[in-house]
């Protein structure tokens, strides 16, 4: 099996979805503009996508109150001190800015529904 795509239930999918376009630079594969607003987002390889809808039938998570090592998003970035300063400036707020003994280069970041993203520059690439 291999993954089609990650959901997630946020209280404003319109406005989620069109931040993590610009900013993440995802691109719709798919997009429902009525409730429940889902919005299906791929990454730049095409084959891993993230939704983002916004059903009532089902609850919304506080993302700002867990901590971002119970949930996040990780996102390759060949330059994580670029993409935080370019994140910031776009609302997003940092947690953490770490460098692993390997050389590796992760930086947490909140997006402005406190989603957590992990941008990761790996010494070894994984993927």
């Amino acid at each position: 099996m291999k993954f089609e795509h990650f959901a997630i239930n946020v209280t404003d999918a319109k406005a989620v979805s069109r931040w993590y376009e610009e900013h993440l630079g995802l691109t719709v594969k798919k997009k429902m503009e009525e409730s429940p607003n889902m919005t299906f987002l791929a990454d730049d390889s095409g084959t891993v996508m993230l939704e983002i809808y916004n059903n009532p039938k089902g609850e919304t998570l506080d993302f700002g109150g867990l901590h971002p090592l119970a949930v996040h998003l990780a996102l390759v970035s060949e330059n994580p001190k670029a993409d935080k300063a370019r994140l910031i400036a776009a609302g997003a707020t940092e947690f953490s800015d770490d460098t692993l003994p390997d050389g590796s280069h992760l930086v947490m970041l909140r997006d402005p529904w406190g989603i957590c993203l992990q941008l990761c520059k790996r010494a070894i690439p994984m993927i």
